[in-house]
């Protein structure tokens, strides 16, 4: 069959060629139409390398502004490049996120250094002295108490291998006899027992039972004060300890102020870290990798072992006497007047730490838990929202809906203003001075001889107050936080929490890695940092001058290839990973994080 093309195209009344494909190969408004767009450009594998550095961040910040690089000696100006000239007219930076849902890629970086810190704390490295991994440790889980009855999933026995991978009949999740009381039904006429045994995602864990006899304001008054709850925990037990220290007959530790005064401490104390996690019906608990210290009177700031007569088990009594001792009622509220009680939940777990490998919990398994759990927020509850605003709440809160719907409600009830302001005219004034010189007075305050009405120094003092004032000023109200945090369930603490003396800082690994890759072309030990005047020939520096230009990449298209370049190396990163622990025949390296 012959072709019904011209061989030679003549023009249309379209303008295109009677041969040519009319159908575009892409649309430039979808995904793959604009990263083809980008791609077909002349400088495509410039702006790949440009974007390398925020490549797999799914929301990089963008820079614009100028960049100078100085002569460190004479301070003269060898090169100006402005942002302009750079593809897309600024410079990506990674957001660092550390919420998985929000950007993989940064919380991945987020977790390996999570992993480093934790595990710094308990056998050394990094700044930490080594002989941490002599000191007693244990692995601590603090619960939330019980509002109401929500479905669970309870295995007994356990038979399976893996917990996490769990598939062994569990019991019935709510189960009564027929002569408990309890059974039946509740006082809103709702089943008060749930025979099913529930699957590990079964969409009904975690959810009342009953949604109006649970006790959602109880629970998000939890959930802001737990943080409160976790610091007094943590003094009562060291309060046992130093009680115990002085039976046993040690004495306590005289350190010597900056002042010169004498102190007289506990010869042990408590170092922590923490990381929070939300359970499915909206309450947050506590995983704890909690360290005993010794204290040196000559330095009060070195980590020592504590007393040889101090052990795990020591440790694991103080624990749970303060788990059980503490308890404290929140201050008075319009809705509770009484206050409502914060304690810690009836499931405590403690296991002590062993540091050989070998044991039930060992450090590398607790630091990646915790830095697991680090990159998480309220997902599990099937909730995710930024901050919410008195124009939002109504999307998310209603106080008949589902229960985090109610939980969100009673966050913005409870956190209401309780207090009326007192009008203007009603407010102490301090007293105006009138204009011009006065007889010549001696100030009461500070002895100044002056003759202005007002004492200048008092007022420059008064003035120097106002001016280190937060720019908010503090509310009596202590449920106010509420309203802040409503988008969290109540909860405002930090997900990832440590003792100052604990482990390093999240800084300190950022630049470590930070002049690692800057300077990685150096024969140089990788131990020693790189010190400018190392080179005093070649120095230069970079002086840059940027604001912020906007959130997020350009286009569709432009996400999708610098995403996907990202996850092919991070593929091959992978994939080298467990070479290299098949080589050293170790475990699987995607059970234990690396340092990025």
């Amino acid at each position: 069959m012959d072709s019904t093309l011209d061989l030679t195209p003549r023009a249309s009344a379209r303008g295109v060629g009677s041969n040519a494909d009319t159908t575009s190969p892409y649309v430039g408004y979808t995904a793959a139409g604009s990263a083809f767009t980008r791609a077909r450009q002349p400088d495509y594998f410039g702006w790949l390398e440009h974007v390398r550095a925020a490549a797999g961040c799914t929301r990089p910040i963008r820079l614009a502004g100028q960049l100078l690089t100085v002569e460190s000696a004479t301070g003269r100006l060898l090169d100006a490049r402005h942002t302009d000239a750079m593809p897309d007219a600024a410079i990506y930076k990674a957001c660092g996120n550390r919420r998985a849902t929000v950007c993989p890629t940064c919380a991945t970086v987020y977790q390996r250094d999570a992993y480093q810190l934790l595990r710094a704390g308990l056998v050394g490295g990094k700044g930490v002295p080594e002989t941490v991994s002599r000191h007693p440790a244990v692995f601590a889980t603090f619960t939330a108490p019980s509002f109401g009855p929500v479905h669970v999933r309870a295995v007994k026995r356990h038979t399976c291998a893996n917990r996490k991978r769990c598939d062994c009949r569990p019991d019935p999740c709510h189960a009564r006899r027929s002569t408990d009381p309890t059974a039946g039904l509740c006082s809103h006429g709702r089943p008060a027992v749930c025979w099913a045994r529930h699957e590990p995602a079964d969409a009904v864990l975690g959810q009342p039972l009953c949604l109006d006899c649970y006790d959602h304001d109880h629970q998000v008054v939890w959930n802001v004060f737990a943080g409160e709850l976790w610091r007094r925990t943590k003094q009562a037990a060291e309060r046992h300890l130093a009680q115990l220290a002085r039976r046993r007959g040690i004495p306590p530790a005289q350190i010597v102020t900056a002042s010169g005064k004498v102190r007289t401490v506990a010869p042990v104390r408590l170092s922590h870290g923490k990381a929070a996690e939300f359970q499915a019906r909206g309450a947050v608990h506590f995983h704890a990798l909690v360290r005993l210290d010794g204290v040196d009177p000559t330095d009060p700031t070195a980590v020592i072992p504590p007393p040889v007569v101090f052990t795990a088990a020591d440790l694991d009594d103080a624990i749970r006497h303060a788990a059980n001792q503490v308890d404290y009622t929140t201050p008075t509220h319009p809705d509770q007047p009484a206050g409502w009680p914060v304690a810690w939940g009836t499931q405590l777990d403690i296991r002590p730490i062993s540091l050989t490998g070998s044991g039930e919990v060992t450090d590398g398994m607790v630091a990646g838990y915790l830095a697991k759990y680090a990159t998480k927020s309220t997902e599990v509850t099937g909730h995710r929202s930024v901050r919410l605003t008195a124009d939002t709440i109504g999307d998310y809160a209603d106080p008949d809906g589902d229960h985090t719907a109610r939980l969100i409600d009673a966050c913005w009830r409870i956190g209401r203003p309780v207090g009326t302001p007192v009008p203007l005219s009603q407010r102490p004034r301090d007293h105006r001075p009138t204009p011009g010189f006065a007889k010549r007075w001696e100030c009461p305050d500070c002895g100044t001889h002056t003759r202005y009405a007002a004492c200048p120094v008092c007022v420059a003092h008064r003035q120097a107050a106002l001016d280190a004032e937060p720019t908010k000023p503090a509310t009596a109200n202590p449920y106010a936080r509420l309203r802040r945090w409503a988008h969290m369930l109540g909860f405002g603490g930090h997900f990832l929490t440590k003792a100052r003396r604990y482990s390093v800082t999240f800084q300190l690994l950022r630049d470590t890695r930070v002049t690692y890759r800057r300077n990685d072309d150096q024969d140089q030990d990788a131990s020693e940092a790189i010190k400018a005047a190392d080179h005093p020939g070649d120095t230069t520096l970079i002086v840059g001058t940027l604001t912020f230009a906007g959130v997020g990449w350009h286009t569709t298209g432009d996400a999708l290839l610098a995403n996907t370049a990202a996850a092919m190396a991070r593929a091959r990163q992978a994939t080298g990973r467990e070479e290299l622990a098949h080589e050293l025949s170790t475990t699987h390296a995607s059970t234990t994080p690396v340092a990025a």
